[in-house]
């Protein structure tokens, strides 16, 4: 009965509350070849490590490759909609996508602090065990005990920024974001409560 919360989506607009297989695994990107990319077009919002300073912007750093390339060929199919993030991925190929998925995987993620213990403490609950009662099992049935994820299948959420997490289990549990596959996020989403969402969010961004 574990299934997870996942989120985190991705990029700028989004990284993760996401539970979304990626469709198939991603040939093999080049870091090096999407660094003018990442410097002239990513960095403003994710920065070049990854590590993005605003609490709305998801971080990449460490998210596997798989998962990033299906949120860059989301945003440009309008599977997953966004205006920034739509307008940013519209002039890049295929190939683009796939150098900047293995650039942003490469990075080293940042840890991050919860701002309220005492909300990440309950947010600890619902993380490990889920909510008796409601149907909303455990994130680390699919994200792990740590919040590292399983590769290609569930991305990582460890340090995400509680402000991110937030939103997208929101969009999830109204439908503004649906690219969740066989709508795993979205049944997970609708049984959760405001409070339950904010305090997941909160154990998460001190994930470590």
């Amino acid at each position: 009965m574990k299934l997870v919360v996942s989120m985190v989506a991705l990029l700028a607009a989004t990284s993760a509350f996401a539970n979304e297989p990626a469709t198939a695994p991603a040939s093999k990107g080049d870091p090096k070849a999407a660094e003018s990319i990442v410097n002239q077009v990513c960095a403003a919002c994710h920065a070049v490590d990854g590590n993005s300073a605003a609490a709305a912007n998801p971080k990449l750093a460490g998210l596997n490759a798989e998962y990033i390339n299906k949120q860059l060929t989301n945003f440009k199919s309008g599977d997953r909609k966004n205006a920034v993030m739509g307008g940013i991925v519209a002039s890049l190929t295929p190939q683009d996508m796939l150098n900047l998925s293995a650039y942003y995987s490469a990075q080293q993620p940042k840890p991050g602090t919860s701002k309220d213990q005492e909300l990440a403490l309950l947010g600890q609950k619902i993380y490990r065990g889920g909510v008796l009662g409601a149907g909303v099992p455990a994130c680390a049935s699919c994200h792990g005990a740590q919040g590292k994820g399983i590769p290609v299948q569930f991305p990582r959420l460890a340090g995400q920024h509680s402000d991110y997490i937030y939103t997208q289990l929101n969009d999830f549990r109204v439908g503004k974001r649906s690219n969740d596959g066989a709508k795993m996020m979205r049944t997970i989403a609708a049984k959760m409560t405001d409070a339950d969402m904010k305090a997941v969010a909160s154990y998460i961004q001190g994930l470590r």
